[in-house]
Order: C-alpha cells, then sequence, then structure tokens
C-alpha cells in the first residue's frame, strides 16, 4: 500500500485513520475497513482516507467496492497525487491507460529522492545511463554546445554528460529530486517542469537524453513532438523505454511498457532519422530482468520558412 496518508484536518479521523493502519499491518483489513470508516464519517472529503479505503478494499478482494471509493477519491481531488486512477484501471483485465496523472509522478519521486540512488543503483543493478551514452557515441555525439536532461531525477545521467556537454540543463517534476541533483553540481540550470506538459522552447538543443523517464509518460507523442521543436537539426535524441508488446500499457509496476513498432512509428511520424533500437536489460524488478530499448534518433533538418522540403533545407 501507499506509504503516505495525508492528513483529513481533523485531529479524531486522523487518529483513527492512524489506528486502521495499524490494524491493517496486523493483517485484519476488516477492522481496518470498520475503522477507516468512522474516520470518514468526521472526515467525508478526505482524497487520501478514500484512497486508502480503496486499498483497504482491494486487499480483502472487492475491487468493485474499491474502485468506487478510487473514483470518490478523485472526484474529491481531480489532481490525484496519490494515484487513485491508477489503481482503479489496473482493475481492469486490460488496463487502458495511457497516462499518469502528473501529482502523482511528482508525489512518488518527492518520496522517493532521498534513497532514490541505493535503491536503482544498489539494489537494482540500474546501468541505463551508460547504455544511454554508450548509444550516444554509437550514433556519432560530438560535443553538444546545449544539451537537456528531460527527467533528470537525481542527476545520475547527468554526471555522464558533464564532461561531454558545453552547457547543461536538467528539467525534472520532482523538486525533491531536482534538490538532490543540486548537489552533485553538474547541471548549469535545473528546473522543474511537468515534462509531459512542456511549453515551446525558444533556444534550441544540440542533444536530448531521457533515461527511464518515458516509463512514467505513457503515450509520447506530446514530448516527442516537443523533442523534434526542441532539438536543432541534426540534433540527437536518446532515451529507454521498457519493452512491450502493445503500444503502451501500464503494468502494475506503475510503469508503462512501450512497443518497438510504437516507438519506430512514432519517431519516423515525427521526423526523426537514423533511428536505432538495442535491446537490454536496464535493472531487475522482484529478481527479474527488465526487457528495455536504448533508442537514439537525430533530428531530421528542416524547410527554410516558405520553401518546400524538397527545394532547400538548413544545414546543422
Amino acid at each position: 500500500m501507499t506509504g503516505v496518508l495525508l492528513s483529513s484536518g481533523d485531529l479524531a479521523a486522523d487518529r483513527r485513520a492512524g489506528f486502521a493502519e495499524s490494524m491493517a499491518h496486523l493483517g485484519d483489513l476488516t477492522a481496518a475497513i470498520d475503522i477507516l470508516q468512522q474516520a470518514l464519517a468526521l472526515a467525508p472529503g478526505w482524497y487520501a482516507g478514500w484512497f486508502r479505503m480503496g486499498e483497504y478494499l482491494h486487499g480483502c478482494g472487492d475491487d468493485t467496492e474499491a474502485a468506487e471509493a478510487w473514483t470518490h477519491a478523485v472526484t474529491l481531488d481531480p489532481s490525484d497525487p496519490l494515484g487513485a486512477t491508477i489503481n482503479r484501471d489496473l482493475l481492469r483485465a486490460v488496463p487502458i491507460a495511457e497516462t499518469m496523472p502528473a501529482a502523482f509522478v511528482e508525489t512518488l519521486f518527492d518520496q522517493y529522492a532521498p534513497r532514490f540512488e541505493t535503491s536503482l543503483c544498489e539494489k537494482l543493478g540500474y546501468r541505463g545511463p551508460a547504455l544511454i551514452l554508450q548509444a550516444l557515441e554509437d550514433a556519432g555525439l560530438e560535443r553538444p554546445a546545449r544539451a537537456l536532461d528531460l527527467g533528470c531525477g537525481t542527476g545520475l545521467m547527468g554526471a555522464l554528460l558533464r564532461p561531454r556537454a558545453d552547457w547543461l540543463a536538467g528539467y525534472d517534476i520532482s523538486q525533491g529530486m531536482l534538490s538532490e541533483a543540486a548537489m552533485r553540481g553538474d547541471y548549469d540550470l535545473l528546473a522543474r517542469y511537468d515534462i509531459s506538459a512542456l511549453a515551446l522552447e525558444t533556444d534550441g538543443y544540440d542533444l536530448i537524453v531521457a533515461a527511464d523517464v518515458f516509463i512514467y509518460i505513457g503515450a509520447l507523442e506530446r514530448v516527442v513532438s516537443w523533442c523534434v521543436d526542441a532539438l536543432r537539426p541534426g540534433g540527437l535524441l536518446a532515451f529507454s523505454v521498457e519493452l512491450g508488446d502493445a503500444p503502451v500499457r501500464l503494468h502494475e509496476t506503475r510503469r508503462f511498457t512501450h512497443s518497438r513498432a510504437y516507438i519506430d512509428g512514432l519517431l519516423s511520424d515525427a521526423g526523426f532519422t537514423s533511428v536505432v533500437m538495442t535491446e537490454a536489460v536496464l535493472r531487475t524488478d522482484r529478481g527479474q530482468p527488465v526487457r528495455s530499448l536504448i533508442v537514439s534518433a537525430r533530428a531530421g533538418m528542416r524547410p527554410l520558412e516558405g520553401m518546400g522540403k524538397a527545394e532547400v533545407m538548413v544545414a546543422g
């Protein structure tokens, strides 16, 4: 179950919810549900309480009522920082969600930031940044004047890019992650952005990387479109995704997989060239290797304004 339960603002309700948590940890979910119902009677508009009720009900095997509790939670707080919509969708035989609530991703990584590197690198054997760097070198990476680490997290990718770039920015939705990255001192700019809804850049980049980021976005049409507009002609894009059979599918890990065909078609439609996709294992999850794709591609040359693509192309 989710580790954080936000206060209801009612001390008596919070005390009952705390007691319910204790009963749940002891394995008595029936008692936990009864006690949490008392708390919700005192604080009926408590988003986090209804979210937890959904978890308790799901734990008891009552998925119909769990879905109703999660739906009510989202009605109370549509930003959905704990991911009720994700839990509800995972009750389907085939999940249909193609994106995650931005507030959920932000909350998740704000909680995760202090232990992120220890968990990912030491426990799960994560090696995404090294594999992405290798893909960039194979693609003929030249020293970029401007590089962007999209979804920079604590700066694992940035540490590898810093010696190879004149100027390096890092964007992330989580302030906790950005605070960890700032302590490294590798970035010229760190900024908090919702990566799934970026505004058009006025200054172009020679390189954009997204290491283990798109697995939390889902449908990639918008972010890939942003990347192609943000890259200078001939600029490089490199990223990783977890490999699946469906174009985009949410899993119980709260991460999305993407198919090779989906990624290939998306980049081709966006005008990228020299697309290379290499299957790799980025890390383990619950003791199992996570099948992934390391992808590199170049932004195509753009036509001069008012000229046809076949007539004049802008040199990089």
